[in-house]
């Protein structure tokens, strides 16, 4: 006898419940994780002047990477641009590991941020459609 199973397609089914709350939890963490370090860029925290300066790139570069990161911060928030945040956090984490590598610096912080943004866009890429602005929640 062969029981009636359903199956489930797995590239349409959606998430539960329990990985809704998980990609949430990491989308505060990873925003007050970003929010705090673009203030410390755009502050002018002594440790990010020196590091800038470091990078060669000039100042102008850690204001650019400070607004970048509060701004895909504030974004993890929306669930509108959650996914387009995440997108450009792994865009500027990629870029802060090439950076850490070159300077000869630990990559461990960058690497966890990288990892903390990229569940968060794996977790919510099927939001990242063409009609990503139009379509409300």
């Amino acid at each position: 006898m062969v029981d009636n199973v359903a199956s489930v397609d797995v590239a349409t089914a959606r998430p539960g419940r329990a990985w809704h709350v998980v990609l949430w939890v990491l989308q505060v963490l990873g925003a007050v994780s970003f929010l705090l370090a673009g203030y410390q860029k755009l502050a002018g925290s002594p440790d990010m002047v020196a590091l800038f300066a470091a990078i060669g790139a000039g100042q102008w570069f850690r204001f650019l990477t400070g607004t970048l990161e509060i701004l895909g911060g504030i974004a993890l928030l929306i669930p509108r641009l959650r996914a387009l945040g995440a997108l450009g956090l792994v865009g500027v984490m990629i870029g802060a590991l090439i950076t850490n590598f070159t300077l000869g610096m630990t990559p461990l912080a960058a690497l966890v941020e990288l990892v903390i943004v990229a569940v968060i866009l794996w977790g919510r890429r099927r939001e990242l459609t063409p009609s990503w602005i139009l379509r409300g929640e």
